[in-house]
């Protein structure tokens, strides 16, 4: 597939819940009680519930990933973490994710993402690179 600086390739809204973030530290083995329990997240001086850092930065490169063709290689993967993403116990977290080509050369592409919680952008240099 041919890209150009600017398209976007994806853009999608994923929401999370606590049970979203139950099932995560089962599957990654992070139990740390900052991502399940409000009154340890309290007594640390967090404004809630965090999703884990590791989650946001999943759910951003599975929204590219998804929006590939199941051929495409990705070649390198980086964020860095700004903002949390804090789980309301009722209404859950709604993590915003646009991904655009941001660079093309001969061998690869990259793209860039854009990850929002709110008005807050929770990853900065978020960028994918893949195979062309």
């Amino acid at each position: 597939m041919a890209y150009s600086i600017g398209d976007v390739i994806a853009e999608r809204t994923v929401h999370l819940t606590r049970e979203s973030l139950v099932r995560y530290a089962g599957a990654s083995g992070d139990f740390n009680p900052i991502h399940y329990r409000d009154d340890v997240a309290a007594s640390v001086g967090l404004p809630g519930v965090l999703a884990h850092g590791m989650l946001t930065m999943g759910i951003a490169s599975s929204v590219v990933v998804a929006a590939l063709d199941p051929q495409t290689r990705i070649l390198d993967y980086g964020v860095r973490f700004t903002k949390p993403v804090v789980v309301d116990p009722e209404n859950g977290a709604d993590v915003h994710v646009l991904a655009t080509i941001g660079a093309v050369d001969d061998t690869s592409a990259r793209v860039d993402l854009k990850v929002t919680f709110g008005e807050a952008t929770v990853l900065v240099k978020a960028q994918l690179r893949i195979a062309v």
